[in-house]
């Protein structure tokens, strides 16, 4: 006996695809972007290391901490900028990319009407969205089948594994 096969399995496939290529370019800019900014910061921070010095043994302690923690903390926030630039860029081309493959004809829209009232019964409100995909509803239940949410949904099932794009390759 054979699994039923998912309609949306090539989207899935073609999206994931799609998806990986360009996390991997977004993923090396964005290395690059912070690795350059990671060695300015240290850079700085080594400078005004060295000028606490010169000010005195215990001033220059103190200073020279506060100097290296707000280094530290300027370089995290520029890491952190750089990671939610790279996902926003990685989100747009992801919806960009379902965007056209349902208007290419990747996945009917009939059938993820048929999609959505397999979910919400036959008597669901179907309708078609801007941009891709349908909504459908019923009394106190909804389904958004729209090139944005398949999109996010793609990109949410990535989940912790986003994280690769700024570990090491």
């Amino acid at each position: 006996m054979t699994a039923p096969v998912d309609a949306l399995d090539p989207v899935r496939v073609e999206l994931l695809r799609a998806a990986r290529a360009s996390a991997d370019s977004v993923r090396d800019r964005a290395r690059a972007e912070v690795d350059e900014t990671l060695r300015a910061a240290r850079a700085t921070a080594e400078q005004v290391l060295a000028q606490a010095r010169d000010l005195g043994e215990g001033d220059g302690a103190a200073a020279a901490e506060r100097e290296r923690l707000r280094a530290v903390r300027e370089a995290w926030a520029v890491e952190l900028a750089a990671r939610a630039e790279v996902y926003a860029e990685l989100s747009t081309r992801v919806r960009a990319g379902v965007r056209r493959a349902l208007a290419e004809g990747a996945v009917p829209r009939a059938r993820l009407a048929e999609t959505a009232r397999a979910m919400l019964g036959t008597k669901a409100r179907v309708s078609a969205v801007a941009g891709g995909g349908v909504t459908a509803e019923v009394p106190g239940r909804r389904v958004d089948l729209s090139a944005d949410a398949l999109a996010d949904r793609a990109l949410d099932r990535l989940g912790v594994r986003a994280e690769t794009l700024w570990g090491p390759p």
